[in-house]
């Protein structure tokens, strides 16, 4: 069972102390919303989470191994992966072809059989197989995002973070990639999901984290985090987030 232990996270970037002491744990194929105002400290999280920086102190621990201080490679190797709210993909390279890099650098001891056998599967999944001479390029904002994902379910990972999954994403898209991200949770994976957007994170989470000037100031079901008269507090006031507020307001009537 997927078992992450964030413990006692402090960043610091110069003068400035953006983690304070963040500290959670997650056990088996959870479903988890990581949400907060501007400059609450998300994107941080998700980069020491990621390898991307190291924390200043504090670990974090994936299924007994620790990876606060591994390169994001080594961490993807230990099992946890991540999408990005600007995707990445090669643009000059087919999805299919997109599919093989992840494979193929993370050498999964894969042959080439199977490597082109399961970008297969994971096309046919997301049901954009029919796109797969496509270069990536071509593609739509919401297709961009499944083949982010795609690339992300060709190494396995046991932990994933989604950045951003509805960013730009045409509405009609939006019911498919809901789908999408419980099929894969239900699949096994522990998923972090990111957003802005508060009816995608009510929808789909059944626990939330929530942060505000580096500091947890919440963590557990959406219905009591919605009425939590700090989290109201820190949403007060900012315009991107007033679903938020109101979703807090008619929780309280």
């Amino acid at each position: 069972m997927t078992n992450l232990v964030v413990h006692d996270l402090h960043k610091r970037f110069g003068g400035l102390q953006v983690l304070k002491g963040v500290e959670f744990e997650i056990n088996g194929a959870e479903l988890i919303g990581l949400i907060g105002p501007n400059g609450a400290g998300k994107t941080t999280l998700t980069n020491i989470l990621d390898g991307a920086i190291k924390p200043n102190s504090g670990t974090v621990y994936l299924n007994g191994v620790r990876i606060d201080q591994l390169a994001p490679y080594q961490v993807a190797k230990v099992g946890l992966g991540r999408t990005f709210q600007v995707t990445r993909s090669f643009r000059r390279m087919t999805v299919l072809e997109n599919l093989y890099v992840p494979a193929m650098a993370l050498d999964r001891g894969y042959s080439k059989a199977r490597i082109a056998e399961k970008a297969m599967e994971i096309l046919e999944f997301l049901t954009i197989d029919h796109l797969r001479n496509e270069y990536a390029q071509a593609l739509s904002g919401g297709q961009q995002k499944l083949l982010e994902l795609g690339r992300l379910l060709m190494h396995d990972p046991e932990v994933i973070i989604l950045d951003e999954p509805f960013a730009g994403v045409h509405p009609s898209l939006m019911e498919i990639i809901y789908n999408y991200i419980n099929r894969v949770n239900e699949s096994g994976k522990a998923i972090i999901l990111i957003s802005h957007q508060m009816d995608s994170i009510f929808t789909l989470c059944k626990r939330l984290l929530v942060l505000n000037g580096g500091v947890l100031i919440a963590d557990g079901p959406p219905d009591e985090v919605k009425r939590d008269p700090t989290v109201i507090e820190a949403y007060l006031g900012t315009d991107e987030d007033e679903d938020m507020h109101h979703d807090a307001q008619a929780s309280q009537a």
